[in-house]
């Protein structure tokens, strides 16, 4: 079998959807997109906290943002 005729993909095949949810991957304002996006912007308040509690210091001192 060639390389080719390996990578050949059906045209009228649909994409995969996610893991998680029934949707499509899609790009710009869509549903699956802002879920993800929320998921990460929840794992950074994360990080902030656990920076704030184990340095015992604000984010942004400990980030040199405020003096």
């Amino acid at each position: 079998m060639t390389l080719a005729a390996m990578l050949d993909v059906m045209p009228d095949e649909t994409p995969a959807t996610s893991a998680t949810t029934g949707d499509v991957p899609a790009f710009g304002w869509s549903g699956y997109a802002e879920r993800v996006n929320g998921r990460f912007a929840m794992v950074g308040f994360v990080a902030v906290l656990l920076i704030e509690a184990l340095s015992g210091d604000t984010f942004l001192h400990w980030a040199g943002l405020v003096p």
